[in-house]
């Protein structure tokens, strides 16, 4: 009989630019104001990377912080998995570069692009490989650079977005470990992948000087119909984990969303008649850094001793494609 494995999150770290862009920043760009950021979206600063940052960059600090943390070595990582939208270079995948960078070689590292909730899918796909005993450790990172594809001179994308990469380090669990990632839920309804995208740069609309001139290669988003998409898309994910688990939000002990607006986490955190006080929100210091929301606001709430060990935590996230996520686990 195969040996059942479990995996657990062992480590978590997170890095930001130093460079910060506060509304006030944004009211002297666009046509703004501070008020009108904050009540719209929650948000009142961002980090900004500079020029010669690129993705693996904020990953390699998030990377250090979270080997730390799970009290390894470099070594002992088997696979690298990178989330993300804003990577290097087209190709090759920023793992393969990290993975350099750690100064690393001979196993798995690759790319998954799922938006905004590409770090649950990484975590997903990580858990897949610990439970079936083929790793011990995988580096699951979610991390952007969304200040280089955002348009500055649309007002209603440009207030939303900030860098930042947020690691975990994802391991086999002993037996006897409480801790444990317990369940999770991936979907994905492609007939919407157009209300969030960015439109130029790939094969069906490659570089060009009309694409550029015309702003193509940024970020588009239709933001009010992504907003009621989000609501309904996380609730339905985090529901489904917790019936099949036989739970219900009063078992929870911290929900963690994508950090996209604080209207929509709130709608959400009513939705599901969970405590305002479970629902950690950090999007006022960070803004909205896509597939590295959720891990940095993970890694936060750890470091503030928010989150401890045994707690029952439940992310949701949603993003580009348009593709929605949960995780359920065990600290």
């Amino acid at each position: 009989m195969m040996e059942k494995y479990f995996a657990k999150i062992s480590g978590t770290g997170m890095y930001v630019p130093e460079k910060i862009l506060t509304n006030t920043d944004l009211e002297k760009i666009v046509d703004t104001s501070d008020e009108w950021i904050r009540t719209r979206t929650g948000m009142s600063e961002r980090h900004i990377a500079s020029k010669d940052q690129a993705a693996t960059d904020l990953a390699y600090e998030a990377t250090l912080k979270a080997i730390e943390s799970a009290r390894i070595k470099h070594r002992d990582i088997d696979m690298i998995i990178c989330a993300t939208i804003s990577g290097d270079h087209p190709f090759p995948s920023t793992a393969c570069i990290l993975q350099k960078k750690l100064g690393l070689r001979d196993f798995p590292a690759f790319d998954v692009s799922a938006g905004c909730t590409g770090w649950i899918y990484a975590a997903n796909i990580a858990k897949q490989y610990i439970e079936n005993g083929i790793a011990e450790n995988v580096l699951v990172i979610g991390v952007e650079i969304l200040s280089k594809i955002t348009n500055y001179d649309d007002r209603n994308t440009c207030v939303l977005f900030g860098d930042g990469a947020g690691a975990t380090i994802i391991s086999r669990a002993e037996p006897k470990d409480i801790s444990r990632l317990i369940d999770s839920d991936l979907s994905a309804d492609g007939t919407y992948y157009d209300l969030l995208i960015q439109d130029a740069g790939g094969s069906r609309k490659p570089a060009t000087k009309e694409t550029v001139q015309e702003n193509l290669h940024t970020v588009y988003m239709e933001g009010n119909k992504i907003f009621k998409l989000a609501i309904k898309s996380m609730y339905n994910t985090c529901q489904k984990v917790l019936k099949r688990n036989h739970m219900d939000t009063k078992s929870i002990d911290w929900l963690i969303t994508h950090q996209a607006n604080l209207r929509i986490i709130d709608a959400l955190g009513k939705k599901l008649k969970i405590d305002e006080e479970k629902v950690f929100i950090n999007i006022e210091k960070y803004g909205n850094t896509s597939s590295a929301t959720v891990p940095m606001a993970l890694d936060e709430a750890i470091r503030e001793n928010r989150i401890r060990h045994g707690d029952l935590v439940l992310l949701a996230s949603f993003g580009a494609g348009l593709t929605s996520g949960s995780l359920l686990f065990r600290m």
